[in-house]
């Protein structure tokens, strides 16, 4: 049987801080391959995509794809750049909490008995979701918000048994008059 080793080194350099909760935003020509040359920039700098949603913009040979990551904050810079460079990115632009309005989208599925209902419904309704789903033994939420507030509910509803949870990933927006 084979067991996991841990050893300490002080030789070893302490592990980089984690970007956590970035977003950037991409207009890219809608071809087949950009996203691929897209996560091998990302990849190569040890950067994970939490999220990735991608969608036709308002021009059809052109797609925005927002990201989530999280990674080393030294290449943050860098990577952007890395992507501006590439022949199908038209901009690639770091979004901040300030400037920029951001949202996701997710399906709770929770299995409660009928004693369990009206407290999971004020839960629901506490987040100001909406249930797309009822029967005798499960409910299905549909929340909206940022990240925080779909943690927040996730956190609340797991006192109960979820049974499945699915996550669009973020979609962001530049506020006021600024392009995305």
């Amino acid at each position: 049987m084979a067991k996991n080793i841990v050893t300490t080194d002080s030789k070893l350099p302490p592990p980089p801080d984690i970007v956590d909760g970035h977003t950037l935003s991409m207009l890219v020509n809608n071809e087949p391959g950009v996203l691929m040359r897209i996560c091998q920039v990302f990849a190569r700098r040890a950067y994970n995509l939490d999220s990735v949603v991608v969608s036709r913009g308002r021009i059809p040979q052109l797609s925005r794809l927002t990201l989530g990551i999280s990674g080393d904050p030294a290449g943050l810079e860098q990577i952007i750049k890395q992507c501006n460079k590439l022949i199908d990115v038209i901009h690639c632009y770091e979004h901040q909490e300030k400037n920029s309005v951001t949202r996701e989208l997710a399906l709770i599925k929770v299995l409660c008995a009928p004693s369990e209902r009206s407290e999971i419904l004020q839960i629901i309704k506490h987040f100001n979701c909406k249930t797309v789903d009822l029967t005798e033994s499960s409910i299905i939420a549909m929340l909206h918000g940022d990240s925080e507030k779909i943690n927040a509910a996730v956190h609340l509803l797991s006192k109960f048994e979820i049974i499945e949870t699915v996550r669009t990933g973020k979609v962001v927006m530049a506020r006021g008059e600024a392009s995305t």
